[in-house]
């Protein structure tokens, strides 16, 4: 328990301070190049540990608390309109300098999505069904039909996209040769083990689909298929001998038999099961025609350098996306206030902890790095709201000095941004005492990566 807090605190002061180091490194940077002075650049928050060093014009410095860091520029919240100070500032040196805090975040999110996507990322996989055996396959003894499930024990796992852009990791195998196992006409087999190399060359030259991709994860009480038999970790193969694959998903061919009497072909532990069940026409509310929760078979992938940066910009550009069309849901009723409720310091530092036990776990960084990335947009779209005290804020001001031809005094616009702060920190004292009365936000990591 006390290694599980230690971690956690650790892991949040880690995180937060790399996403509020590259935050205040593109204010500072940006700030000097329109002539801006920048009097301290610091790590942390006051009071000041120590002086690192002093380099044109700024202190370097390491401080007490340590929260994330800043970047002090003369006369930012003052009337101080002489030379190098902000407010003296041109109003495009001005933006951009306030832009590029949370550009800087932006940037550092596609990084990190690319990052957790070439250390390895869960991606929904399938096993492989032969649909046409090649002369190499046929060698192995295999045919068309064949079910390929595992390699001296380790599962055989093929992307249900069956892009190239992730490579698989193989799974560990056991020590002895237990050789090929295949379901073949509702049996399982097992054939002599091939190298895996000509067993990838023999998959390469067939025609494949991904199958078995498909897992219960839960069951309501007294649904169809609970009465059936289904279990929990049961891989769904057919309906009615109509294999499920991702162009042919379970839901439709369920919703086309409604009401109708159909044989589920699943398997289990290795064996291969036919239940029958007739979907409801009408069901509980949230509970589906058969009553089953699924979910994908993930396990972990790779992918390159080039298109992981690309699913980086994407990432990055649909989480803003969400993050933006948030409010119109919760008034659609799309998504539940509890689904969406604010974490303070508490409740981050505990989603922090959390990923990090994983990837310690687990040996994939995938946890830290996803969850650091999505703080890093957050960061960013939280600093660009139009409030007081935020760069959001600023920039606000910095528009209507553009639409009324003359800027608010600076003394008035610090006063409002000084209330605008001590509101800020009144929220978030609240936000933090309901995550310290609330349940633990957690992400079931484990689950989510297939381990």
């Amino acid at each position: 328990m006390f290694f599980d807090w230690i971690l956690t605190v650790l892991s949040f002061v880690a995180v937060l301070g790399v996403l509020v180091f590259f935050h205040e490194l593109g204010h500072y940077w940006v700030a000097r190049r329109n002539g801006i002075v920048v009097e301290e650049f610091g790590l942390g928050y006051p009071p000041r540990a120590v002086k690192l060093f002093r380099y044109d014009g700024t202190d370097f410095t390491l401080n007490w608390l340590p929260l994330g860091g800043f970047a002090r520029m003369q006369g930012e919240d003052g009337g101080d309109l002489g030379p190098g100070a902000f407010n003296a500032a041109s109003r495009s040196g001005r933006a951009a300098t306030l832009v590029a805090g949370p550009a800087m975040n932006f940037l550092l999110a596609v990084v990190l999505f690319a990052a957790s996507l070439v250390a390895g990322a869960p991606i929904p996989t399938g096993a492989p069904q032969l649909d046409s055996a090649s002369p190499a396959a046929a060698e192995l003894g295999l045919l068309a039909g064949d079910v390929l499930l595992a390699l001296d024990g380790a599962p055989l796992q093929v992307p249900l996209d069956g892009g190239t852009e992730f490579s698989v990791f193989a799974q560990p195998a056991s020590e002895e040769s237990a050789g090929l196992t295949v379901l073949r006409d509702g049996l399982q087999l097992t054939l002599p083990a091939p190298a895996q190399e000509l067993l990838w060359q023999a998959l390469e030259d067939s025609q494949f689909t991904p199958v078995l991709m498909t897992q219960v994860t839960g069951l309501a009480a007294e649904s169809p298929a609970a009465e059936a038999g289904v279990q929990p970790g049961d891989l769904i193969f057919a309906v009615d001998e109509l294999t499920v694959f991702a162009d042919r998903p379970l839901n439709q061919l369920v919703s086309e038999r409604l009401g109708q009497e159909l044989t589920l072909t699943v398997v289990r532990e290795g064996r291969w099961l036919q239940l029958s069940m007739t979907p409801r026409l009408d069901p509980p509310a949230g509970q589906g025609a058969l009553g089953v929760q699924i979910g994908t078979v993930n396990r972990m992938a790779s992918m390159g350098l080039l298109p992981a940066l690309w699913e980086g910009v994407t990432s990055t550009a649909s989480y803003a996306a969400l993050v933006l069309q948030l409010p119109v849901l919760l008034v659609q009723g799309q998504i539940a206030p509890q689904d969406a409720q604010l974490s303070g310091p508490v409740g981050i530092a505990q989603m922090i902890g959390g990923a990090m036990s994983a990837t310690l776990d687990t040996g994939f960084w995938f946890p830290i790095l996803r969850l650091s990335a999505v703080l890093s947009a957050a960061l960013a779209i939280t600093n660009l709201l139009p409030l007081p005290a935020l760069d959001g804020g600023r920039l606000l001001f910095i528009l209507i000095e553009i639409v009324r031809g003359r800027r608010v005094s600076p003394e008035r616009e610090g006063m409002i941004h000084m209330i605008g702060f001590a509101l800020l920190l009144g929220l978030m004292l609240l936000i933090t005492v309901n995550d310290l009365s609330s349940t633990p936000q957690t992400i079931d990591w484990s689950r989510l990566m297939g381990q």
